[in-house]
């Protein structure tokens, strides 16, 4: 199987972090890629905070934290806005996280703190080890993000949560209401709201049925949530077409299967639209619709959730994008309260997505303005 764009980024990763810096040509050597596409994972990397790019080098951030500056670091008063090092904690170093800690990182250099970030490449036994590491380096504050199962944390996830040294906010997870730690300060996307603006938008259209795909990850619960409820709301069948059970690495057959089953409906003309997660997948049915010689959006309207890669299709998707930017910058914020503030009350805060009308739902982001202001 080829392997991915996050798979490779998590074995750069990998690499810099042992050897503390390494030549992009030798990167290219052991990652079997050219030198050119080793170049655009390190400065996907270094934009994103991961590592250091320095003439032709990837550099471990950690690297240039001198032990004076890591013993300064770790006796800051967490109160002061200056000379502060925060660590984050997220599965994968590419797709939807680049901007979250992009903009958690902005909101730290605003107030001249440092931002440590760390991956666990989705394996859950690495959240620990890599939370004690930036501990260690001088974290005094964590944003988190950790490799819970789909379906949320489990007590022993929660114990270690209680037993955090340094203030933490969870970004992008939740813990179960009621359950130890569910009054745990967060910052997340209201995907399900997003899945329903997308199934609002569709029916605008005059879409009556409207069917969802989705992968099983993290961000399916709250898209099937989302999608359900608007479908009822508008008295719409229930097309839910998404494959269930499995986690983030599943094998794909029961999602090939999830598409099969559409393409079917579309052949036969019982459905004409439905909200794709991921983009990547949106992208994908678009190229299985024209194989059967239908077109996007004349015969069947997509939009798309994430907006990572809409612009980039044969036909720009249409799309459901949520603020990651600003969840970091968020995230980070409310961190600071914390530390400043210890015993404020606990927040949960939840940014709702932009819609991104473009061609793949048969209309314009100009008609859609028209409309809102005229009140059709």
């Amino acid at each position: 199987m080829r392997e991915s764009i996050d798979e490779r980024h998590e074995r750069v990763l990998q690499l810099v972090r042992e050897h503390g810096s390494v030549r992009v040509s030798d990167l290219a050597a052991q990652l079997g890629t050219s030198v050119e596409t080793a170049r655009r994972d390190v400065s996907a990397l270094s934009d994103a905070g991961l590592v250091r790019r320095l003439h032709g080098s990837a550099h471990w951030p950690r690297a240039r934290l001198n032990p004076r500056e890591a013993r300064l670091a770790r006796t800051a008063p967490p109160v002061a806005p200056c000379g502060l090092v925060l660590g984050m904690l997220v599965p994968a170093a590419g797709y939807f996280y680049p901007s979250v800690i992009r903009g958690a990182r902005d909101a730290a250099a605003a107030i001249g703190a440092r931002l440590l970030v760390a991956t666990t490449g989705y394996h859950r036994d690495r959240d620990t080890p890599q939370v004690e590491t930036l501990i260690e380096a001088g974290a005094t504050g964590l944003l988190l993000t950790p490799s819970w199962g789909v379906d949320g944390p489990d007590p022993g996830d929660l114990d270690e949560l209680a037993d955090l040294p340094v203030p933490a906010v969870l970004v992008e997870r939740h813990v179960p209401a009621g359950a130890p730690g569910a009054r745990m300060d967060r910052v997340t996307s209201a995907h399900a709201d997003g899945a329903a603006a997308g199934v609002r938008h569709l029916a605008a259209l005059g879409h009556r049925r409207v069917a969802l795909l989705c992968r099983t990850t993290h961000t399916s619960p709250a898209l099937r949530q989302g999608y359900r409820a608007a479908v009822a709301s508008l008295g719409l069948p229930d097309d839910d077409l998404s494959s269930a059970g499995g986690n983030v690495l599943a094998r794909p057959g029961p999602f090939e299967r999830s598409v099969d089953r559409l393409l079917g409906l579309a052949g036969a003309g019982e459905v004409r639209a439905a909200l794709v997660h991921t983009d990547a997948d949106a992208i994908g049915l678009l190229q299985r619709l024209a194989e059967r010689g239908l077109r996007v959006p004349e015969d069947f309207a997509i939009v798309g959730y994430d907006d990572e890669l809409g612009t980039l299709a044969d036909v720009p998707l249409t799309s459901v994008g949520p603020v990651k930017r600003a969840v970091g910058e968020a995230a980070l914020k409310l961190l600071l309260r914390r530390m400043d503030d210890p015993e404020a009350e606990s927040s949960h805060v939840a940014l709702v997505p932009r819609l991104e009308v473009r061609d793949s739902c048969g209309t314009s982001a100009a008609a859609v303005n028209r409309s809102s202001m005229t009140g059709s």
